[in-house]
């Protein structure tokens, strides 16, 4: 487990919401924190190593602007794991990817531009690694905000 500070505490409580869109927003962050430009990037890259901050970066409503998201999940023997989540990680549309402890125990989220793109990738998934996965396409949307307060 990492330890924060107050300043960590502050920076990642900041970040979920609040970041800010400006040219330079880890000069503005820091003047909002009372810190620099430098102390800002240097304690994000270090929390980014010791995995507290896995990404920063926009989250975008694929289906609002054309294209098609689905969930997706897969039965991957145990010594696989690392080598199937290899090939998974490798497709820029794959957002998100979890190990979880069940029958089906990776489950990834997958963004493309269209349907035919969501079965391609799956098909080569499929052929890459001799597994089949299910292709679970989003019925309706229940969307809840999520905010961390770190303490």
């Amino acid at each position: 487990m990492i330890s924060l500070d107050d300043t960590d505490k502050k920076i990642l409580n900041t970040i979920q919401f609040d970041f800010p869109l400006d040219v330079r927003p880890f000069r503005e962050l820091g003047e909002r924190l009372g810190i620099s430009e430098e102390e800002v990037i240097m304690r994000l890259e270090r929390l980014h190593e010791k995995g507290a901050v896995r990404k920063i970066g926009p989250v975008i409503n694929r289906n609002s602007i054309g294209g098609i998201s689905t969930l997706v999940a897969v039965n991957v023997p145990d010594e696989m794991v690392d080598e199937v989540a290899g090939y998974i990680n490798g497709y820029p549309e794959v957002s998100h990817n979890y190990l979880r402890p069940d029958q089906y125990n990776i489950w990834f989220t997958l963004s493309a531009s269209s349907e035919e793109r969501i079965r391609e990738i799956l098909d080569e998934l499929r052929d890459s690694t001799g597994l089949d996965f299910i292709n679970l396409p989003t019925k309706r949307l229940f969307k809840i905000g999520v905010r961390f307060n770190i303490r």
